[in-house]
């Protein structure tokens, strides 16, 4: 696959906080990324510094090559869709929808109107007075009907209610696969976008702690449940993420492939075992994360 973004030791520091710390990763064409982690981990800093919206403090950025900064040529063919988009005064939702087609080359009209009317977008109304679903529903019409090369969605869908949440997901994968390009997901929702996204870039306290496709994640870890003897003999030699007690049951969330071998003997001591969702995987690796930060210091 051919490289799009490349991010080499980037830094960016506010004052005395550092948001982003030797942060590396490339991005590749025609895939579906969720750039995942807390409030806060600095997932919207790298997004901003990637599109020019930032300055970083130190580090390299291309993106097809170049340097976006001041770079008609790269910021045309990348979108970026945030929750705190802000527009001009007096602008009614038609108004962004029109910039938009005018900003974006591969612009597609049909899919933008076809979109207006899934999510029944209201065009002639104030932007300032719209509801919180009705903006966050012009960010994913513009993201979506650009046809970017690369497109950031920086959770500008969290206005919107269940129903066009789906909407969204469903919409944006017909056109994917129909028109790949590289998309990435910014989600608090981690479960909600885990079968749209093709590989997981976890960022946390502003470092990448996870670059991985999801089917290698799928059987990156296990949760055991059963006698306390038995699921703590087992787990004494493999890294554990995390651990819950009552009386003799305890509940281990292990990391590393089970064998069809030991699977047959942890169910024989009675052991139960269940795959770890994707988001449960990403809290408990940030949990286990900041707890050896306390350690350290």
């Amino acid at each position: 696959m051919t490289t799009v973004v490349e991010v080499k030791n980037l830094t960016k520091r506010y004052r005395k906080t550092t948001a982003v710390e030797n942060v590396s990763f490339s991005l590749e064409e025609n895939t579906i990324y969720g750039l995942l982690g807390r409030n806060g981990a600095g997932k919207t800093t790298v997004m901003s510094i990637i599109t020019a919206q930032n300055f970083a403090t130190s580090g390299d950025v291309r993106v097809f090559g170049e340097a976006p900064y001041e770079n008609a040529k790269v910021l045309n063919r990348m979108c970026f869709v945030r929750e705190s988009q802000r527009y001009p005064d007096g602008w009614v939702a038609r108004n962004a929808i029109a910039a938009a087609a005018l900003i974006f080359p591969n612009w597609n009209e049909e899919l933008a109107q076809r979109l207006i009317a899934d999510f029944q977008l209201p065009l002639n109304r104030d932007i300032k007075k719209v509801s919180r679903g009705q903006l966050s529903a012009i960010g994913v019409i513009i993201g979506i009907a650009s046809r970017a090369e690369i497109t950031f969605f920086d959770e500008p869908y969290l206005g919107l209610d269940a129903v066009a949440r789906q909407i969204f997901y469903d919409r944006l994968l017909e056109d994917y696969t129909e028109h790949p390009r590289t998309i990435i997901l910014s989600s608090h929702l981690i479960d909600e976008v885990s079968n749209l996204i093709e590989r997981v870039l976890v960022i946390d306290a502003g470092k990448i702690i996870m670059d991985e496709t999801t089917d290698d994640l799928r059987d990156r870890a296990t949760a055991l449940v059963g006698d306390t003897a038995a699921v703590e003999a087992f787990a004494a030699d493999r890294e554990v993420l995390h651990r819950e007690s009552l009386g003799r049951v305890t509940s281990l969330t292990v990391l590393g492939h089970i064998s069809p071998d030991e699977r047959h003997a942890l169910s024989a001591a009675g052991v139960d075992l269940a795959p770890v969702s994707l988001q449960q995987l990403i809290v408990r690796l940030t949990q286990a994360a900041a707890e050896q930060k306390e350690v350290v210091r």
